[in-house]
């Protein structure tokens, strides 16, 4: 099987692959050469494959999509983080979260000064008019 995974903002995996695990709503799932065709939603959490070689591997992935056509298995989802040992992938993953929180902190502040602005220019031009 082929495995691809593909964020908004890049393909993060596209490898052969033995076996892959993944967790739907309904819990985990796995898939072997073979399988039949199917679509799952995924939910954020691990999807571990198996390589060619014989060596297991990690991806946390954020909410998404798996779909399997064929010999080919493309997982969309929001965000995902590649590794092989889970003890360094929970690091990267928290790291990754902190620095979104702070993004989106910092664009939550700006948001908040643009409003502000803009309701000063409304007060100001509220009080031009006679």
């Amino acid at each position: 099987m082929r495995l691809e995974v593909i964020t908004p903002m890049a393909v993060c995996l596209d490898r052969p692959v033995r076996r892959i695990v993944a967790e739907g709503p309904d819990g985990r799932f796995g898939m072997w050469p073979g399988h039949i065709d199917f679509v799952s939603a995924l939910v954020p959490g691990i999807l571990v494959y198996e390589t060619e070689a014989g060596a297991e591997r990690f991806v946390a992935v954020n909410s998404g999509t798996l779909v399997k056509c064929g010999e080919e298995v493309r997982v969309a989802v929001r965000g995902a983080v590649e590794g092989d040992d889970l003890a360094v992938l929970r690091a990267r993953v928290e790291a990754e979260f902190r620095q979104h929180d702070e993004q989106e902190r910092d664009a939550r502040a700006a948001l908040a000064r643009l409003e502000a602005s803009m309701v000063r220019r409304f007060r100001d031009l509220g009080a031009a008019s006679p």
